[in-house]
């Protein structure tokens, strides 16, 4: 099988990017790691919602290739999070789906998994939002 150009162009550029970001790897955080994974996550849902309004069907295919080449780039990096901290595990699965699953049927998870990742203190629980009532 051959990669149109822009598509292959993108997963190499991906490849490159995870292999430079993982190089630093050694003293970061999971939490910090799911960070980073998820400005992948979030710069792929960018060019999946571009796609989704391109003008043309090459614009569609290529911001798609490059959506995808982001989701693969954050695939290492949450891994890697998930083995400093198992609280990571959730986004290094769905992650893992991309490569059988199109990214739509992922955003919602993708979305709601980057919200904790980004949030000021990951790795708290969330806070309740009803305080529970005695018997």
């Amino acid at each position: 099988m051959t990669w149109p150009g822009p598509g292959r162009t993108a997963l190499v550029a991906g490849l490159l990017v995870t292999a430079s970001v993982l190089a630093g790897c050694g003293s970061q955080s999971g939490d910090a790691l799911a960070k980073a994974a998820c400005g992948h996550v979030n710069q792929s849902i960018r060019l999946y919602t571009e796609a989704k309004r391109a003008d043309s069907a090459a614009g569609a295919r290529t911001d798609l290739a490059r959506a995808y080449a982001q989701l693969r780039a954050a695939l290492p990096l949450a891994a890697e999070a998930t083995s400093q901290n198992g609280q990571w595990v959730a986004l290094e699965t769905t992650l893992s789906e991309s490569s059988r699953v199109m990214e739509g049927e992922l955003l919602a998870g993708l979305q709601q998994q980057c919200a904790v990742a980004d949030s000021p203190n990951p790795g708290e629980p969330p806070q309740p939002t009803e305080v529970p009532t005695s018997p």
